[in-house]
């Protein structure tokens, strides 16, 4: 909540920057005995970079049309592994709708089936941020209390997004890295790969997804 306060005071001073230079004054108080209050003054904000620069971070670009070419429904064939010595992979299917929202800004996913015997929701969320040049993604389900965040970029070359983020290993309690490889094989076929760890660190592949757009 921090962070959106933040963004949303830039973005008030920004348009209140738009309409007039914006000084700022400082006061440094100190003790009677010694010199008297003085006044710093800063030199006038560059109101025209700034509106300029936050017009630039609201705009939707290149990335963000690569991201509405999802927008549909699509059928998804979920394989998962326990641990790298599982030779007995559990399968699902599940449903994801897939939309734009906040004026094309973000892509949002809702995901419903069944996942183990038990009913089964995730919500997604896909942002490229025009700042850090930068996917970022966040995942809830109704399996778990936390929120998974991965960072990440696209390679035009093998169609893929690369993201890597950190999640706590509800077992042990501890942080722990986990990775994330999303394939464009075709405009209505993607595959994501999930890549987990063991508690001694060592990689293996948790989870295989691949999607088939139904419209």
């Amino acid at each position: 909540m921090k962070t959106n306060y933040i963004y949303l005071g830039a973005l008030l001073l920004c348009l209140t920057a738009c309409k007039k230079e914006v000084k700022v004054e400082t006061t440094t108080t100190v003790p009677k005995d010694s010199v008297p209050t003085e006044t710093v003054k800063s030199e006038p904000m560059d109101s025209i970079a700034m509106q300029k620069a936050w017009q630039e971070y609201m705009t939707p670009g290149e990335m963000h049309k690569k991201m509405a070419a999802d927008v549909g429904t699509w059928d998804e064939e979920i394989t998962f592994w326990m641990g790298p010595d599982d030779r007995l992979p559990h399968k699902s299917n599940t449903t994801a709708n897939t939309k734009m929202i906040l004026n094309g800004l973000y892509q949002e996913s809702v995901h419903t089936g069944n996942m183990m015997g038990q009913p089964f929701e995730g919500r997604s969320t896909l942002a490229y941020d025009n700042a850090a040049k930068q996917f970022v993604s966040t995942w809830i389900d109704n399996m778990g209390t936390g929120i998974m965040v991965m960072r990440g970029n696209y390679d035009e070359a093998s169609k893929t997004i690369k993201m890597e983020g950190e999640v706590t290993d509800p077992m042990t309690k501890k942080i722990k890295k986990v990775r994330e490889v999303i394939t464009v094989v075709d405009p209505n076929t993607q595959k994501v790969e999930m890549y987990d760890m063991t508690p001694d660190g060592k990689e293996f592949k948790s989870m295989e997804i691949m999607l088939k757009r139904k419209k």
